[in-house]
């Protein structure tokens, strides 16, 4: 089982955890995984479970001040997910998120939200 991302606005927000409960509970399976990607990048990171992210090596992510684009934080700290997507050649490899995150020290990142009143983004969001 593979989730690939929120409810896009759409209907009662859940956090990844209660979807993921959902899911295990409905389908009775014992895990479900989930990609962090988006159409602008052509590379995805993925989680085995726990919602922790591991992305290719020429993918970087990093984690930066609300208010103060250049302070980027190490581990630990919360706050807005950039990504340097390297596999992008002849195009535009690096995107400012509104998605929260916090970094890990062996690499991975987590998801934890998107910022309040930030623009709906999603693929789904072009279907009518």
């Amino acid at each position: 089982m593979m989730e690939t991302g929120g409810m896009k606005g759409r209907r009662e927000e859940w956090t990844r955890e209660e979807v993921h409960a959902y899911l295990k509970e409905r389908l009775g399976v014992q895990a479900v995984h989930a990609e962090y990607g988006m159409t602008e990048l052509l590379s995805q990171a993925y989680s085995l479970g726990k919602g922790l992210f591991r992305r290719p090596a020429w993918m970087k992510v990093l984690v930066r001040d609300e208010n103060d684009p250049f302070q980027l934080y190490d581990r630990k700290a919360a706050g807005v997910i950039n990504v340097v997507d390297l596999a992008n050649i002849y195009s535009c490899a690096f995107i400012a998120t509104d998605d929260i995150g916090r970094l890990h020290a062996d690499g991975a990142f987590e998801v934890l939200g998107r910022l309040d009143n930030s623009a709906l983004r999603g693929c789904s969001l072009m279907v009518s």
